[in-house]
């Protein structure tokens, strides 16, 4: 164990930051971001890349090991790659990893990997064009699929794939873990959890691309056939991509899903499921739970938050794109560290970070509306 890493109230260690880069996306995902986009914010109201690194070397010392960078989509920022670069010339910081869409890595593989970036996550939530469409708003189905390509082809590693599980869309859930079979692709599903209220209805969790903080209820019942679905929008259905429209019965348990994708397997003569022997996992300290087709290069994983929560297990801390330390995603607790940052007073910054650090909740104790969108936040 690190013996610099502090500790919260209730002995979890935090080890691990993630990092909104920005609030901007080019998509406009249903469950994270209103359709017209975030407010636009003045330019001194975001932090500077150089900011953000100065903070992280200030935390590092304090026992941060791991850092995510998230948005909003963390590849529209032009301060990405210098960003990353500062990162990793933090002695301390042992992993640098960067949740996208996808759509930009093409582009910016080669010099994220030369500034030295580790891994990457895409987040992927239907293999049909038609239902991409409506999920995104404004994305295309074949810019996410060239991006699994480029983080394959420049060499990240691992390559992990997010997709948000949610009943009433009809994934095609065993099209999406059949990316397993062929490269080393790790394709983890993860239970989908409504959150927001009458004023925040679209606001969607995905934040459990790694670590331990939780993104999803539990959810019974038959509803539509998920390993065997097409992924097209069900015309029984006609508000199935009106995020504010789901509940908790959209929530497919991971022991279903899992179940259900087995029985695809072995229908397809692929053959169901074995789980990861331990130690055969993908690099990353995350919640999910790894199994694998018979001889497929990948694993599928299974991220199940309400159905099997992993609060106990949090070592996560969260910096916002303006300057705000969260220490749970389902909190409006606040810790502004700017100032301190800007005044150039470190000493203010650690002792900003450690109050926020003392006052993590044991658990988030209701899903409810936060103020600010996902996309604000780093979800």
């Amino acid at each position: 164990m690190d013996t610099c890493a502090l500790h919260d109230g209730f002995g979890r260690t935090i080890t691990y930051l993630r990092i909104a880069v920005t609030d901007k996306c080019n998509f406009r995902c249903v469950y994270c971001m209103p359709e017209a986009g975030v407010p636009p914010r003045a330019h001194d109201e975001l932090l500077r890349a150089e900011e953000i690194a100065h903070f992280v070397g200030l935390v590092a010392a304090e026992g941060v090991r791991r850092v995510r960078l998230t948005g909003g989509e963390p590849l529209v920022s032009h301060r990405i790659v210098p960003l990353v670069r500062a990162i990793r010339a933090i002695p301390q910081i042992e992993d640098i990893s960067l949740t996208t869409n996808g759509a930009l890595l093409p582009r910016l593989a080669p010099a994220l990997k030369e500034a030295g970036l580790d891994r990457v996550n895409i987040s992927l939530d239907t293999l049909d064009p038609a239902q991409f469409g409506e999920i995104t708003r404004l994305g295309r189905l074949e810019q996410t699929l060239s991006g699994i390509d480029a983080a394959l082809g420049y060499g990240f590693h691992p390559v992990k794939v997010n997709c948000v599980v949610v009943r009433r869309l009809d994934q095609d859930v065993f099209g999406l873990a059949r990316l397993s079979l062929d490269r080393p692709v790790h394709v983890r599903f993860i239970e989908y959890m409504p959150i927001g209220d009458e004023t925040t209805g679209a606001d969607r969790a995905r934040d459990v691309s790694e670590g331990a903080a939780p993104t999803s209820p539990m959810g019974e019942g038959d509803g539509p056939g998920m390993a065997g679905g097409t992924g097209a929008i069900d015309p029984h259905c006609p508000g199935s991509v009106d995020a504010a429209a789901w509940d908790a019965s959209d929530t497919v348990p991971s022991a279903e899903l899992r179940a259900r994708i087995s029985e695809a397997g072995v229908a397809a003569g692929i053959g169901a499921l074995e789980p990861v022997a331990s130690g055969g996992e993908p690099a990353g300290a995350g919640p999910a739970a790894y199994w694998r087709f018979p001889g497929a290069e990948g694993t599928v994983g299974f991220i199940s938050a309400m159905s099997n929560h992993f609060c106990s297990s949090c070592n996560r801390m969260r910096l916002t794109a303006d300057g705000a330390i969260r220490p749970c995603l389902f909190s409006d607790a606040e810790y502004q560290v700017r100032a301190a940052l800007r005044a150039g007073d470190d000493a203010r910054v650690r002792a900003i970070w450690r109050d926020a650090v003392a006052h993590k909740p044991q658990e988030h104790q209701a899903i409810e509306g936060t103020e600010r969108f996902m996309s604000q936040i780093g979800g």
